[in-house]
């Protein structure tokens, strides 16, 4: 063996907290110490001095990148969830809607409107769908069971287990962006200052509250209950990201952007009849974007953010227009910017393969979870209609699904006069939402062929498959390549 080989070492490192564990890890890259000495070195130094140095006053933020944090978030909104999902380098999971039952189940109700009328119609309008809700899961259930009843090699517990999901597949659609949930991550810091900063410069209030407890609890001794149960009281006390905490702050860039461009595009769009749904045509589930300039790209896609218009109207619209008008939407998102922020997420531009994407919220948020590809959702609404879960149609409950979503559309239409945000939260998963996916082909094929998969929930098996179509409709030796599975072949059984 040579002495080269000999010498090779690879180790596990224990938690640090975060910020020492980068400085130790970004030390130990910028000497010819072992990690056991950059450790010894860090423990006896000041990690905050070195984080103000270089982190905030050289701009070195990829040292950030080198430690990581577990964070929890409990009884939050849906809408909240979605919200911190929405970091393209997060890592982390949601209670499930799939799996668990919400029945019992609380919901969040905008300060703003505590103690008034207007909160006795909002309660007014989650109670009812909680009640539908819990009507139908036991009749779908037995309907479910019914059709396909347990087979011999099945084990009971595995088989009720399954046949729930499948309920909470179909009932689910009731569940408000209100319903309370839990979110467990686990980020770099540096992802995690964007992310307070990103809460911090929200319109909804609930979002800025999150951010100033993420901040408390990175200034906080973290929670060390697996330490406790295994005898360890050294370190319980060491604050999780101080520095961080102290210097993460509201970017007034993401604060007044986005309302600048809806302010905008009201202006452009007044009188070409694009802000109203009859005017927009046949309205396809999953539309491919054909391949087209990028300066137009990032101009219909900062109005496509704003608007509900489908990309291909917007598209149409802006590929008539000057340059002159062009740079003008460029300019309304870019005005505000400071020396540090970054471009918002619209101007992520340059990917082959652009679906324009209607489908229900509950099934979008599965959607949501691929990181390998751009996102721009455009705001919740009711404006674009519900789906029907198929197995409420066979099981002939579909009526009183339809009847609970027309009445609370019709009642968020009311509320929605009286206070926008809580109207907002009031939208149930069933409601369409529109969002634009911009991917490469690895992308679109990883998303088409995982999931069009018999084990996933009807409606993105739909647009899953709806991708694949229409690549292979487009690019023919790149689409037909793409091993989907059909959403006609079904087993209920398999999870």
């Amino acid at each position: 063996m040579s002495q080269e080989q000999s010498g090779r070492r690879v180790m596990a490192l224990a938690p640090m907290p975060p910020e020492k564990s980068a400085y130790a890890l970004a030390r130990y890259s910028r000497s010819p110490d072992s990690i056991e000495n950059s450790i010894t070195w860090v423990h006896g130094h000041s990690s905050e001095k070195f984080w103000e140095q270089f982190y905030f006053d050289y701009g070195h933020a990829s040292i950030a990148d080198l430690g990581h944090v577990v964070v929890c978030f409990e009884e939050i909104s849906e809408l909240a969830a979605i919200r911190l999902e929405d970091e393209p380098l997060w890592d982390g999971q949601a209670k499930s809607s799939r799996y668990q039952n919400f029945a019992s189940s609380r919901w969040y109700v905008p300060g703003q409107i505590r103690g008034s009328e207007t909160e006795a119609v909002y309660e007014g309008i989650l109670r009812s769908l909680s009640e539908v809700y819990r009507l139908l899961h036991d009749p779908l259930i037995a309907h479910l069971s019914e059709r396909d009843p347990r087979p011999e090699s099945m084990k009971p517990a595995d088989y009720q287990r399954t046949i729930a999901a499948r309920a909470f597949d179909a009932t689910r659609y009731l569940l408000p962006l209100a319903a309370k949930t839990n979110v467990g991550q686990v980020v770099s810091i540096r992802t995690l200052e964007k992310q307070i900063t990103r809460l911090l410069s929200s319109q909804l209030p609930e979002l800025r509250a999150i951010g100033d407890d993420l901040k408390e609890a990175c200034r906080r001794p973290p929670v060390n209950l697996w330490g406790e149960l295994n005898g360890q009281t050294a370190g319980l006390n060491e604050p999780l990201a101080p520095t961080l905490a102290r210097h993460a702050k509201a970017s007034p860039y993401q604060e007044s952007v986005y309302a600048d461009l809806s302010r905008h595009a009201k202006d452009v769009l007044r009188g070409t009849g694009l802000d109203q749904p009859d005017r927009w045509g046949e309205v396809e589930s999953v539309e491919l974007i054909d391949p087209h300039d990028p300066l137009d790209e990032v101009v219909t896609t900062l109005l496509y953010r704003v608007t509900q218009a489908p990309y291909r109207t917007l598209l149409s619209l802006v590929k008539e227009w000057s340059d002159k008008q062009k740079q003008d939407t460029i300019e309304v998102a870019t005005r505000q910017r400071g020396p540090y922020d970054e471009l918002i997420k619209e101007f992520r531009c340059g990917y082959s393969f652009n679906f324009d994407i209607l489908m229900d919220i509950g099934a979008w948020r599965d959607m949501h979870r691929h990181r390998r590809c751009q996102q721009v959702q455009q705001n919740f609404t009711t404006v674009h209609g519900y789906d029907v879960p198929p197995p409420l149609v066979e099981a002939g409950l579909d009526q009183e699904y339809r009847q609970a979503m027309d009445a609370v559309r019709h009642d968020i239409e009311l509320l929605r006069k009286k206070d926008q945000e809580a109207s907002l939260y009031a939208v149930p998963f069933g409601f369409k939402v529109r969002c634009l996916f911009k991917m490469d082909y690895a992308e679109a094929e990883y998303i088409a062929r995982l999931r069009s998969g018999v084990k996933g929930h009807w409606s993105y098996r739909t647009v899953a498959w709806q991708m694949k179509q229409k690549l292979a409709a487009r690019y023919p030796a790149l689409g037909e390549r793409i091993q989907a599975t059909p959403p006609d072949v079904e087993d209920t059984l398999t999870r």
